[in-house]
């Protein structure tokens, strides 16, 4: 339990960082949260700015889910490690650097566990790629492949408790997800677009 408590901590220390708001403010000078969807996530940053400044953005956000859990696995193990995939979510979702106000885990939680359990990491990003191929959504692929890691945890490795720290994440992915999917079933949820869109157009 204590290498646990380590790794929760660790991995909300340092996943609380808020890259993609930080990207989006010096590439703008602006509050990422006032503009495009107002998530502070990197999806927004692409939507708002273009692929570029949301590619830098998404690989920062990962890569320090990545070093929560290396980082944690060294201060206390395995079960460090796991504690640190689910922190990073939690510290990137609730970053109290903006006022608990940070993205939706997607992120960080793919970056922990590529780290974890790559082998299931890769087949969570096909089922991403696929989902969001066919419907242009990319807050519904990113639940889908949520769900779906705890189950290519248990079937393709490591298993045990990574499944167990996968579907935690899934529930807060989910969760954060909720107005997503009023959005969809009211059919106003914004599809995705391989370009830039005009800043603060698709506030919601």
């Amino acid at each position: 339990m204590t290498r646990l408590l380590i790794g929760l901590l660790v991995g909300a220390t340092i996943s609380s960082v808020p890259f993609a708001w930080l990207v989006y403010r010096f590439a703008t000078g602006r509050d990422l949260r006032r503009d495009g969807s107002g998530n502070p996530g990197s999806t927004n940053v692409h939507r708002a700015i273009g692929p570029a400044w949301g590619t830098l953005a998404l690989g920062l956000d990962a890569a320090k889910g990545a070093l929560a859990v290396w980082a944690a696995g060294r201060l206390a193990g395995v079960q460090g490690g796991m504690g640190a995939a689910v922190g990073s979510v939690v510290g990137h979702v609730y970053t109290p650097w903006l006022s608990g106000r940070g993205g939706k885990g997607v992120a960080p939680a793919s970056g922990a566990f590529a780290v974890l359990a790559p082998l299931a990491t890769s087949a969570a990003f096909a089922i991403f790629g696929i989902t969001v191929a066919v419907t242009r959504w990319v807050s519904l692929g990113s639940v889908v492949a949520a769900v779906a890691l705890p189950i290519a945890i248990v079937v393709l490795g490591p298993g045990g408790e990574s499944a167990i720290a996968a579907a935690v994440v899934g529930v807060v992915i989910a969760w954060r997800h909720r107005a997503n999917f009023a959005r969809m079933r009211a059919g106003v949820e914004p599809r995705a677009r391989w370009g830039v869109t005009r800043r603060g157009s698709q506030r919601r």
